[in-house]
């Protein structure tokens, strides 16, 4: 990141967000995963997912506002529209998350599937289970199983990326945008 650009970028509070939604028409673009958007998101946004972010499809917008869950994929967009020549971006400051702390409202969607974060505890809670009681019934190798799936949460909670998390929100049920239907 050059230091130029790195000023160019605007973090907001949900209540600056709020006050700007209230008074103009604001660009507000949810880099979130389809399923994340599917279940929950805030009133207008739009959906572009970060792994599928491309800033020609962007509109070069001094409104433009971005967010995810926590701000770190909407930071990471940001920098990608700053490499694609946007001169300012804003990003709402803790992400969705915020943005309900604060009172207001969000769109839910009761037919989407579970959160990514909830897949995700799933998974490696079963996995690590799953390499626990092969360690103890057929070898004690298969405790690296374990160990690795720890060291990944570890990893995980220290950078706040999570490779699973990723890897999941890839699964075809994860990637519909229509959850209307069961």
């Amino acid at each position: 990141m050059s230091p130029t650009r790195l000023n160019s970028l605007q973090t907001i509070d949900a209540h600056t967000l709020k006050q700007w939604l209230d008074q103009q028409s604001i660009t507000l673009i949810d880099v979130r995963e389809p399923a994340e958007f599917a279940g929950e998101h805030i009133p207008g946004a739009t959906l572009v997912p970060l792994s599928r972010f491309d800033p020609q499809k962007i509109p070069q917008d001094d409104r433009l506002v971005l967010y995810c869950r926590s701000g770190n994929r909407s930071a990471i967009a940001a920098q990608k529209l700053f490499d694609a020549g946007f001169e300012q971006v804003t990003h709402l400051s803790c992400g969705i998350g915020a943005w309900k702390e604060a009172g207001y409202p969000t769109v839910v969607n009761k037919n989407a599937p579970i959160s990514l974060q909830r897949q995700v505890q799933i998974t490696a809670g079963s996995l690590i289970v799953l390499g626990t009681l092969l360690g103890v019934a057929v070898s004690p190798w298969f405790l690296l199983l374990s160990g690795a799936v720890g060291a990944g949460l570890v990893f995980s909670g220290i950078t706040d990326t999570c490779v699973l998390g990723m890897l999941l929100a890839k699964l075809p049920y994860n990637q519909r945008c229509d959850f209307s239907r069961p």
